[in-house]
């Protein structure tokens, strides 16, 4: 099986605007909400492709109550803790001349929280997969991914880690099965600027030095990188398409490498589901379809370039 966690899952609220003027009442165009969080991002596309997860994390109040629903009629099943203080998160991204977003602060996980999920953790098998996505709300331990992390050790697990800076950095020592930083962040790691993908290639080595097994990284247009842990590297230019939402895209990336992994048992094939499942994702107003990435796939051949 394979488990999500998202910590701060939220409800995204995209709205349209033209010509947005700050001070005078401003009349929307269009209108979407999502659940959203990382996580949350990566159990819909898995769904979308075939996989059935069990997304895990914290929801509170009315919103809470929706993203539930939401994720429910998508056919994702949502096992989530219910805390009693505050409400889920509410994000507003608003499309106009330019893109602006404002993000809620979620309610207040207690310790009694946390333990309900560790003991929901506790119930995972050797051989199941788990994704931890995203940012740490202010509430709760900056070191939760590295905790849960040593709290698994003794379990059979792959885990996926999809976090910056120290978030990432500090479970490398616990040998996650992947980690999918950008190039812009696995430079913010190094304290480097990393823009081709032979610097992809030097620092995604030494994020292995530190214990990571295997390096996917996204680079927006310029495609993508995956230092693998049988030594094979994967490189490849972005498939072409109109970007329309690039809002998951990274966690659409994360959730193809799984399901080409589980299909396929390869490396190569993975990162070929991993990219064009982003793409597909930024390429539509929702997330990829199995159809859409399918269609990439069989589209962009010629992208990929791989080395044993």
């Amino acid at each position: 099986m394979i488990y999500t966690v998202t910590f701060n899952p939220s409800l995204d609220y995209i709205v349209s605007v033209d010509n947005f003027t700050c001070g005078i009442v401003n009349r929307t165009t269009d209108e979407i909400i999502f659940p959203g969080g990382k996580g949350i991002n990566v159990s819909m596309v898995l769904k979308n492709l075939g996989f059935e997860n069990t997304a895990l994390g914290f929801l509170a109040g009315f919103t809470g109550n929706r993203i539930q629903d939401l994720l429910e009629e998508k056919g994702v099943r949502a096992d989530f803790i219910s805390v009693e203080k505050g409400i889920s998160r509410i994000n507003v991204k608003l499309r106009s001349n330019e893109e602006t977003e404002i993000n809620g602060q979620g309610p207040a996980i207690a310790e009694a929280d946390i333990k309900k999920l560790y003991e929901k953790l506790d119930t995972l098998s050797d051989g199941d997969i788990l994704v931890l996505a995203g940012s740490i709300p202010d509430v709760m331990p900056g070191s939760m991914y590295m905790d849960i992390m040593r709290h698994l050790q003794n379990k059979d697990l792959k885990i996926v880690v999809d976090a910056t800076k120290d978030l990432l950095v500090n479970v490398l020592q616990y040998h996650p099965f992947l980690i999918k930083p950008n190039n812009h962040e696995l430079g913010e790691i190094f304290g480097v600027k990393i823009e081709s993908k032979a610097d992809v290639i030097t620092y995604a080595k030494k994020m292995q030095e530190k214990g990571a097994r295997n390096v996917l990284v996204s680079m927006a247009g310029d495609g993508a990188v995956l230092v693998a842990e049988d030594g094979s590297i994967f490189q490849s230019e972005a498939p072409k398409g109109k970007v329309v939402n690039s809002v998951g895209a990274g966690d659409s990336m994360v959730a193809g490498f799984i399901a080409g992994y589980l299909e396929n048992g390869s490396y190569e094939k993975a990162f070929q589901m991993g990219v064009c499942t982003g793409s597909a994702s930024a390429f539509s107003e929702e997330l990829a379809t199995k159809a859409e990435v399918i269609a990439l796939l069989d589209s962009n051949k010629k992208l990929f370039i791989g080395e044993q």
